[in-house]
């Protein structure tokens, strides 16, 4: 996706306006389908099917992260309605895959865990929002440090170590609450260099924004019940 460089300050605002309300209409979008869907799952006992067919399972999850993928790297070539449909059918099937949670921990532990992460998230994206400092440099360092949490966190797949499993948790809740507030800034960066009312533009950075977020919220909300989560 390219952008000219902008032309008025008000040109600027209103792109700014634009995409951001957006972002986050359509972030809110996906995790009322994600919550919906994975409730529905696992009220219907299709939650424990999915967790007794690791084959099923593992599919899933493979598809979302094909999904996640083209949608991060081709979304430039998109149509915005192939955008849209593709980050609501990752909403849909994120539900499908969470929904072994209800199986885990209590329904009242999931609720207030995602009222914390809600407030959190909220700070932290309004912190990325409307500080006047580049934390482009601290995003630099997350993104290493998001990569290095997704490594220890496949080895300990294979090693089973209980301090590298606490230790991976909290520091990737620090990640995700840092990469809130980068993504946030540098969302709204993005939105300030469309040029004109390019509402294609628009639309395609909105959806890009919004799965940027909601990645940013889901894994925050994963690993703060870890920590929170009261296992039936």
């Amino acid at each position: 996706m390219s952008y000219a460089p902008y032309s008025t300050s008000s040109t600027e605002a209103l792109n700014l306006q634009a995409v951001m309300s957006r972002v986050y209409a359509w972030m809110t979008a996906g995790l009322l389908t994600t919550g919906a869907v994975a409730f529905f799952v696992a009220n219907t006992g299709l939650a424990a099917v999915l967790a007794g067919s690791p084959i099923i399972y593992f599919g899933l999850f493979i598809v979302e992260l094909i999904i996640v993928f083209v949608l991060s790297a081709r979304i430039g070539k998109m149509s915005a309605g192939m955008a849209t449909g593709m980050f609501m059918g990752y909403s849909l099937l994120n539900g499908l895959t969470l929904s072994i949670i209800f199986l885990i921990y209590t329904s009242v532990s999931i609720a207030s865990t995602f009222m914390i992460t809600g407030v959190t998230f909220g700070v932290m994206s309004l912190y990325g929002y409307t500080t006047k400092q580049d934390i482009s440099k601290i995003g630099n360092i997350l993104f290493m440090a998001l990569i290095g949490f997704l490594i220890a966190s496949v080895v300990n797949i294979f090693l089973r170590s209980e301090a590298l499993y606490w230790i991976v948790t909290y520091a990737g809740i620090l990640i995700f609450v840092g990469l809130t507030a980068w993504d946030t800034q540098k969302i709204k960066r993005m939105s300030m260099n469309i040029a004109g009312n390019d509402e294609v533009n628009i639309q395609r950075l909105a959806i890009l924004g919004a799965l940027m977020l909601y990645l940013d919220f889901i894994n925050l909300f994963l690993l703060l019940l870890r920590v929170l989560g009261n296992r039936d």
